[in-house]
């Protein structure tokens, strides 16, 4: 098994496992971390598909852009972890309910 694949396949299961993570947990910060560990999945990607030919550098296309990924995942968790406090605020829970609630109306 070659680098290259090891990072793809890597890459893939992180993405997939952060996807049903995503998809299956109510509570917000489950959901916040799955979602990073989703782009640190594409990440992995993006650096195992980066055009490598031996004996010259790499491709820094893909290099920048997970550079430039990194940077938005950080500021996303700031800003999602700044909603889920005002929600928990607002509201005294931090999951994702299915009924529909009226608080105002009380």
């Amino acid at each position: 098994m070659s680098q290259v694949t090891l990072y793809t396949l890597t890459g893939v299961i992180l993405f997939f496992m952060g996807l049903r993570a995503f998809l299956l947990y109510a509570h917000l910060v489950r959901k916040i971390l799955a979602f990073n560990v989703m782009g640190s999945g594409i990440f992995l990607l993006l650096v195992g598909i980066a055009s490598r030919v031996p004996g010259a550098a790499p491709d820094p296309v893909p290099h920048a852009l997970v550079l430039t990924g990194i940077v938005v995942s950080v500021s996303f968790t700031a800003f999602g972890l700044v909603l889920l406090r005002r929600i928990y605020a607002k509201t005294g829970k931090a999951h994702i309910t299915t009924e529909m609630e009226d608080t105002d109306a009380q």
